[in-house]
């Protein structure tokens, strides 16, 4: 099994049984799951209809988490 960001993830959502197909289609990043739809649940093998709820709900909540953090920015500055 892999361990990863993703993984990570679906085991706080109690559904890591789809981490590994989550990684054999491409979902291998957050960022990447984002733009997850029906269409690639269907492909990644989700067909119980509240682990797509579960999942839907997670990935609303991601991009809101992006909303709420876009205003937010760090600079680097040189040590004198």
């Amino acid at each position: 099994m892999c361990t990863n960001i993703v993984y990570e993830w679906l085991k706080t959502l109690q559904l890591p049984q789809y981490a590994e197909s989550f990684v054999d289609n491409g979902y291998d990043d957050l960022e990447v799951c984002k733009q997850i739809g029906d269409p690639d649940l269907d492909a990644i093998g989700v067909s119980v209809p509240h682990h797509r709820r579960r999942i839907h709900e997670a990935v609303r909540r991601l991009k809101e988490a992006d909303e709420t953090a876009a205003g937010l920015y760090f600079t680097l500055e040189p040590q004198p």
